[in-house]
């Protein structure tokens, strides 16, 4: 399903127009998006944690050359999902 089926769906669930839906969905992502690059933690109960995962600097391999990199630390977004949602897709 991509965004526009999910808004699709989530319309005719609701009773309300793509549009809303639209705007709602931005405005979610926008503040998720937010709070992770202020490095908190979003926690939506019954569905799941979004959370920032912090990498070491650490040495790595050109497979093309084989020669030793260089990879420098860095954060990635991580979302792990809640028991109601494991639960629903078991």
């Amino acid at each position: 399903m991509n965004k526009t089926e999910f808004v699709a769906n989530v319309a005719k669930t609701a009773g309300t127009t793509k549009a809303e839906v639209s705007k709602v969905l931005a405005a979610g992502i926008a503040v998720i998006t937010k709070a992770l690059k202020k490095g908190e933690t979003v926690q939506i109960i019954g569905f799941g944690t979004y959370s920032v995962a912090k990498r070491a600097a650490r040495k790595g391999r050109n497979p093309a050359t084989g020669k030793e990199i260089k990879i420098a630390a860095s954060k990635a977004p991580k979302f792990k999902a809640g028991k109601a949602l494991r639960d629903a897709v078991k």
